[in-house]
């Protein structure tokens, strides 16, 4: 017999070299058939083979499986494609790494990736069921540390029951960090304090008053909502105070907002109350904002109550066109990444006489070659001095007419018995040249002109406070354009009626801009669009998802 088993790769076991000279050594076996047979077994090479494979099996553990680094391999491309985008004006380097990351090819292999590595392939064993009494009632403890920050997690009245409820837990509060409780567990005690037949307020009074360590007594729910989080972002078209919210369940749990906010919902499960955070910043619970839903149905009553309380002609005309337009409550956004050789147009709004033709002026001198601008359509008789192509094409009504009514047009309009326009065609020319298409239109031609096609970037221009409007147009002898032969400056009146008319733009399609130039030094607010179209060209900015798609 030898004094140990040779191993499957020629090694010696040593725990079954050690229990065979324990063996030897034992005289307490009093039969020497015994010892031989377990000396036999252990020098067997069934039972060698099986050590070898316990041993090798043995070392394996949850920190030696195959895991991938990370699973969010697309999170970190996009911001590294943001830490890129302003440098790619200045290293050719730079410029190709972000191109090259944005090629559909990598971007789906990481997405890929990432499906495969946020899944657990590894088997599960189901879980032992354990045997419970059907007329006993399942109760859990649960105690969490009160800080500064709230619960997260807002209680109800069962309608049916009477009981006090779980009725939403915050994503990212301190509740759903403990993952103990969930929506629809029934509160029967905190700290110590039973709570039937009382209120939902009692029970914020009593939180409110406990310190330290907060401890629930709860009946836990039938089953458990999914609580994973969605990835929609949204900006926002109203702005939003809880504090001032009669009607939020918990106006601690609210989430304000301005107009222009970009945010992320993380969950959209109620029908009345969303859940997001605001993008960019650290914190991780949400809160609570109203879903679209509740907004749009705030707004359509304020519109009612408005038009009860007021009849006058300024109303009424306000109403009417509410009446054309959509509801505007949030917007699902996702990044635009600017693409080589490939700009959006530039397009300035405002109101009549605010300065948006000599800004586009400006920006087209400033480099002719790469900003451009299309030469509109009139159908009035060309004056003396003025060339054919260079500051209007000159067709006939009847074509004209003709053009608007087969949407060849993306803006027109009469004045003083002429019509005007510029065609659709004349700025896609423009954009498939690889240049900067700058336009002026009226604001209604925004609805046109807003599409996945064209992906413009909208601008506001607008006026400064009435004095100091009055102060630096008198300064800079503007000329009034409200008269065709600019002989004199403007009134009281007009400016009057540009302040209002900004005021007007603001309220029916400001949602659509995505930035604002208030123009009262010209130099200024000319230095602030430059600073605007480089940053269209260079950053990826937030657009309607649906033309990133």
């Amino acid at each position: 017999m030898t004094a140990a088993v040779m191993a499957a790769d020629g090694s010696f076991d040593p725990v079954i070299s050690k229990l065979i000279t324990s063996l030897k050594e034992a005289d307490s076996l009093s039969e020497e058939q015994d010892l031989g047979f377990l000396q036999n077994l252990l020098q067997s090479k069934e039972l060698n083979a099986l050590v070898n494979v316990h041993s090798k099996v043995a070392k394996i553990n949850k920190d030696d499986r195959i895991a991938p680094l990370l699973s969010a391999s697309m999170q970190v491309l996009v911001e590294v494609l943001e830490l890129l985008a302003p440098r790619c004006h200045i290293s050719p380097l730079c410029r190709e790494i972000f191109h090259l990351l944005q090629t559909p090819h990598l971007q789906s292999l990481l997405l890929a990736h990432d499906a495969i590595a946020q899944k657990d392939f590894y088997p599960h064993l189901p879980e032992i069921p354990v045997e419970v009494d059907e007329d006993e009632e399942t109760i859990k403890i649960v105690q969490l540390v009160k800080s500064n920050e709230p619960l997260g997690a807002t209680i109800k009245t069962d309608e049916e029951t009477g009981k006090i409820i779980i009725a939403r837990i915050m994503h990212g509060g301190a509740a759903d960090r403990s993952g103990l409780i969930h929506v629809g567990d029934e509160v029967i005690e905190v700290n110590n304090i039973n709570v039937e037949g009382k209120t939902p307020g009692d029970v914020l009074s009593i939180l409110q008053n406990s310190e330290g360590t907060i401890t629930f007594k709860l009946v836990p729910s039938d089953g458990k909502l999914d609580q994973r989080e969605s990835k929609v972002r949204v900006r926002t078209h109203f702005s939003y105070d809880p504090e001032q919210d009669p009607y939020i369940p918990c106006k601690e749990a609210g989430l304000g907002f301005a107009r222009g906010d970009i945010l992320h919902i993380v969950a959209q499960d109620d029908s009345y109350w969303w859940q997001a955070r605001k993008e960019g910043e650290k914190t991780t619970r949400a809160g609570l904002i109203p879903s679209r839903a509740l907004q749009e149905r705030r707004v359509l009553h304020e519109r009612a109550q408005k038009a009860a309380n007021n009849n006058n002609d300024e109303t009424k005309a306000e109403n009417d066109d509410f009446d054309r337009e959509l509801i505007a409550t949030y917007e699902e956004v996702a990044k635009l990444y600017p693409r080589p050789n490939v700009y959006r147009p530039i397009v300035l709004i405002g109101a009549p006489g605010i300065g948006r033709n000599e800004l586009k002026r400006r920006l087209v001198a400033r480099d002719p070659e790469k900003y451009k601008s299309p030469v509109p359509y009139t159908t009035r008789p060309m004056r003396p001095g003025e060339v054919a192509g260079r500051e209007y094409l000159f067709v006939s009504r009847e074509k004209m007419e003709s053009d608007v009514v087969n949407g060849k047009f993306i803006e027109h309009g009469e004045y003083k018995g002429h019509l005007y326009g510029t065609s659709a065609e004349s700025v896609k020319t423009i954009v498939n040249a690889g240049c900067v298409c700058v336009l002026a239109p009226h604001y209604q031609a925004l609805k046109s002109l807003r599409t996945a096609q064209l992906k413009p970037y909208i601008v506001h221009i607008r006026p400064p406070t009435l004095e100091k409007l009055k102060k630096t147009r008198t300064q800079a002898r503007a000329r009034s354009t409200f008269d065709e032969s600019n002989s004199r400056g403007f009134t009281d009146e007009e400016f009057d009626d540009m302040i209002k008319s900004a005021e007007r733009i603001n309220l029916l399609y400001g949602h659509f801009c995505d930035d604002e130039i208030v123009n009262g030094e010209l130099t200024e607010a000319f230095e602030r669009l430059v600073s605007l179209a480089n940053k269209v060209e260079s950053e990826p900015l937030w657009a309607p998802v649906s033309w990133v798609q």
